[in-house]
């Protein structure tokens, strides 16, 4: 599974923090925004492919599942690929990939077809723009990483408010066909945005040896660092009800006598919260004080966001659920703006390409879980409340499971002995002049080798 690679990441290279690196992060905000609004937006036509192809809404909402299938469980495949050839090269395949889906999906003839096109080319091509923006964004930005995860993040609300009247807007005008054809065009705007992925060169040294190493296509190493497989469980856990609230507030408000437009209008009010949470989260997330308990800090919007559920459904009328979907957004934003910053921390940049494949893939079973087990509870008991409940109890469980981890893990750095921290000194202090002191030399013979100290685990690193 070894081998050389051509983008190893950004050895010896200080993160720019800036300059090029706002260019990168522009991408990433629209590549993110297609990624996760994109199988949410092509539900608009659905009513046109129910007609079409004379099937139910559950043979076309397998499109929606199928593309965020493979957007979460392409994740080791992509690793692979970004450590074989480069975000850069792989972001533009990716983009090629994309949009031909959804050109070829406009002249399918059977429900199949859409599957094969929409599902799972578009979804592929997506799946290999994602995870490699993000790489680049880890390698970017250093000091002000968690802003830009959270500018980056608040793609995906903006680009759902964006597409989907856009959708609505071709189908009533060129129908299913001719819109899938001009979003499949749209989506060539991610060849542009790999375009702009420009990966960091380290500069040669006057008789240095060659700045790269082989490396690992997939790193499965980082399975021995407990922090990352703790992270991972815990994400596993939240993914299964975390997307459930915001597929079933809407038919809650119809059960509740809501008028559809109204009814509506709450994924709108989501939405809306949802745009400020991430960037904001990110800004705190990256201050001084704040960014060593960035782990706790995203313990805490799982712990709001399970709350919020399980606040919703409690809700009898409409205000009710105006409130939760503002709570919600905050906590969604919270979610959204820091799950890729502290898996960033936990593994480093040489390791994040491999740690974020291997997790996604390992959501990709939670994701495909969770909001149909939400729907196999509502179809029991015909009971709402129960299945925001158990969204709740599950986003509560993860955040309980990263809390009390960390703090197993984390270890309490030991004092050094008071001899071999001056000794330590001693042997650090730079010389007064360029003579030799023969007391010097003895105190040095004599005094005691320098032990290895243990590493300190913080709470930033230790998970």
């Amino acid at each position: 599974m070894g081998g050389a690679v051509v983008d190893e990441g950004p050895t010896g290279v200080k993160a720019p923090d800036g300059g090029w690196g706002w260019a990168v992060l522009f991408g990433c905000f629209v590549i993110t925004g297609f990624s996760y609004a994109f199988p949410k937006a092509v539900s608009v036509f659905f009513k046109e492919l129910i007609q079409e192809f004379g099937i139910g809404y559950s043979d076309t909402a397998w499109i929606s599942s199928i593309l965020l299938a493979m957007l979460y469980g392409t994740g080791p495949l992509c690793s692979v690929c970004v450590n074989r050839f480069g975000c850069r090269p792989v972001m533009l395949v990716g983009g090629l990939f994309a949009s031909l889906g959804m050109v070829a999906a406009s002249f399918c003839r059977s429900i199949i077809q859409v599957y094969l096109t929409t599902g799972v080319i578009t979804g592929l091509g997506l799946a290999l723009n994602f995870q490699p923006s993000l790489i680049m964004l880890n390698r970017y930005f250093s000091k002000r990483r968690p802003m830009a995860n959270g500018l980056a993040a608040a793609g995906s609300p903006v680009f759902l408010c964006a597409l989907s009247p856009l959708g609505q807007l071709l189908q009533d005008r060129y129908g299913w066909r001719g819109g899938f054809l001009i979003l499949g065009g749209l989506l060539l705007n991610c060849c542009v945005c790999a375009a702009l992925m420009r990966p960091l060169v380290a500069m040669a040294q006057p008789g240095s040896g060659p700045p790269r190493s082989s490396r690992r296509l997939l790193d499965l190493s980082v399975f021995r660092d407990r922090g990352f497989v703790l992270y991972a469980v815990a994400a596993s856990v939240m993914v299964l009800g975390l997307f459930v609230p915001p597929v079933f507030v809407v038919s809650y408000a119809k059960d509740l006598g809501v008028p559809d437009t109204k009814a509506a209008f709450l994924l709108t009010i989501l939405g809306f919260i949802d745009i400020f949470a991430r960037p904001a989260a990110g800004f705190v997330a990256g201050l001084g004080e704040v960014r060593p308990y960035s782990v706790y800090l995203f313990s805490f919007s799982m712990f709001f966001n399970g709350l919020a559920d399980l606040a919703g459904s409690t809700a009898g009328d409409y205000g009710g659920l105006v409130v939760f979907c503002i709570f919600f957004g905050i906590s969604y934003g919270m979610v959204g703006a820091l799950q890729f910053e502290v898996l960033m921390a936990i593994v480093g940049t040489h390791k994040f390409s491999s740690a974020i494949g291997l997790v996604l893939l390992m959501e990709a079973v939670a994701v495909l879980i969770g909001p149909p087990s939400g729907g196999k509870l509502l179809d029991a008991t015909h009971v709402y409340m129960y299945v925001f409940i158990l969204a709740g109890a599950e986003v509560l469980t993860s955040s309980l499971i990263l809390l009390l981890g960390n703090f197993c893990i984390t270890k309490k750095p030991k004092e050094p002995q008071p001899k071999v921290a001056a000794a330590e000194e001693k042997l650090h202090r730079p010389p007064a002049d360029s003579g030799v002191d023969l007391r010097e030399v003895e105190h040095f013979l004599k005094a005691e080798p320098e032990k290895n100290g243990e590493v300190v685990h913080t709470p930033e690193t230790s998970v």
